[in-house]
């Protein structure tokens, strides 16, 4: 079965860069021209909006749509059920794993301290059934340290002949997922070889922490509780290398939307509990974040660590100029009237058609730029934060940023835990299993990054 690309005449609108980020569009997707509804559609009610146009179905197979639709609830209620049977040789571990930017939305929602709803949040699950709840702020520290190493040495390959920059982020899905099914090249190269975080913790949860508990990974059930849909599709593509081989890194995306969903309609009697950690550690650890306003901030911590590594300058504050609109700044670093460093974010499918454009044009002077589908990036995900008519609801979004705001930020390079299970895991920082575990390839249009469950 072939791919549909994001090729149709409904995209042409959105090469249109100055529509506007919300403008509705009533477009039918193939599986709504044959009588069905996509997930996303379903979602949506039939429409599509510009801002979600990398969480649509026009890049989707069929098969894929399928796959999808099936990480739901149901799905996860499914498992649980089974683990309340008498037949223990069905019963499988459950692990839930919530990214950062999911928990401000709890806490905002419910009116509580983001380690309170954090507690609440894994007293629920656990009220179900479920056996671990992990963040997953720890493999975004490995896809953080993993790139800015990357983008090291890019800097100092690049040369006119062999473009090794700019360097694109490669955390966001529905960006990562546009870029290899519709642009392809010359975008695709400039992509960041790391993993992003959801597939890091799919690693360190069915290969590491499943070793750990003397369990076959395809025993471990793993959820990942994330802010937008298109963590969903990522999800189809991961590859955990581990003895069997055969075991997908996360099996279920439930958004934080849905969660939520869960707890208000549940009858469940929630004794609160503290996130559990891979390591076993009974102790309680302080929720931490990254430096990103709204995002595990990669800019941020590739710029310092850059200055720093090429340059032998300190960064301390890193200061963002906005320039087309808030969601496209850039940060130099200068020296006696020199550039030596310019990045830039670009959040939303409008500046993200500015940077292609210039890409191919070849006039892009920028060595670093942070892309994330979401207009105001991660805490704006569309899986949370959304009115009952899929708008967002702007007075809960500005709570979160404050809650998210709040919670102290370590860098990467800090985490003991990671230092270890580089040692641990991985065999040291530059062995060949880091290249295995925590980095990936990019395939052009029309073929999917793991063909293994797709049959084109």
């Amino acid at each position: 079965m072939k791919c549909e690309h994001c090729t149709r005449k409904e995209c042409s609108k959105k090469t249109k860069t100055d529509d506007q980020e919300n403008a509705s569009v009533d477009v039918p997707s193939p599986a709504q021209e044959n009588g069905e509804k996509g997930e996303f559609h379903k979602l949506a009610d039939a429409k599509i909006f510009l801002s979600d146009c990398l969480a649509c179905d026009s890049c989707v197979s069929a098969e894929e749509g399928i796959q999808v639709s099936q990480q739901n609830a149901k799905d996860f209620f499914q498992v649980l059920n089974l683990n309340k049977k008498c037949d223990t040789s069905k019963h499988r571990v459950l692990a839930v794993s919530v990214c950062p930017q999911s928990l401000p939305y709890f806490a905002a929602k419910f009116s509580l301290s983001v380690t309170d709803a954090s507690r609440r949040l894994c007293g629920f699950l656990k009220s179900l059934g479920v056996h671990y709840v992990f963040d997953t702020t720890i493999a975004a520290d490995f896809s953080i340290l993993e790139s800015q190493k990357e983008f090291v040495r890019r800097f100092r390959q690049h040369n006119e002949e062999e473009p090794a920059l700019p360097m694109l982020t490669s955390a966001c899905p529905g960006w990562v997922r546009y870029a290899e099914r519709v642009l392809g090249h010359p975008v695709t190269p400039h992509l960041c070889t790391a993993k992003s975080p959801q597939q890091i913790m799919g690693s360190l949860v069915k290969d590491y922490f499943a070793r750990r508990q003397n369990l076959s990974p395809d025993k471990i059930f793993h959820v990942i509780v994330a802010p937008c849909y298109d963590k969903k599709l990522e999800a189809l593509q991961e590859d955990v290398l581990t003895a069997s081989r055969g075991s997908r890194g996360t099996d279920c995306v439930l958004t934080s939307g849905e969660i939520a969903q869960m707890m208000e309609q549940s009858d469940v009697s929630v004794r609160e509990a503290a996130l559990d950690t891979l390591f076993g550690n009974v102790k309680e650890e302080e929720l931490r974040r990254h430096d990103g306003a709204s995002s595990d901030g990669y800019l941020a911590h590739i710029f310092r660590h850059a200055a720093k590594e090429l340059f032998n300058e300190d960064v301390g504050e890193v200061t963002y100029r906005a320039l087309r609109n808030k969601d496209f700044q850039e940060v130099t670093l200068e020296k006696s009237g020199e550039v030596l460093l310019r990045f830039a974010v670009a959040y939303g499918f409008r500046n993200i058609q500015n940077v292609v454009l210039k890409l191919k044009k070849g006039k892009f002077p920028y060595h670093f730029v942070e892309v994330l589908a979401c207009a105001g990036g991660c805490l704006n995900g569309r899986g949370q934060a959304q009115t009952a008519d899929g708008r967002t609801d702007k007075a809960l979004l500005q709570k979160m940023k404050g809650i998210y705001a709040d919670i102290p930020v370590q860098l990467p390079e800090a985490s003991t835990h990671v230092q270890e299970l580089y040692q641990e895991w991985l065999d040291g920082t530059d062995s060949p299993r880091v290249q295995e575990a925590l980095h990936t390839a990019y395939q052009g249009p029309g073929r999917p990054a793991d063909s293994r469950d797709i049959k084109w």
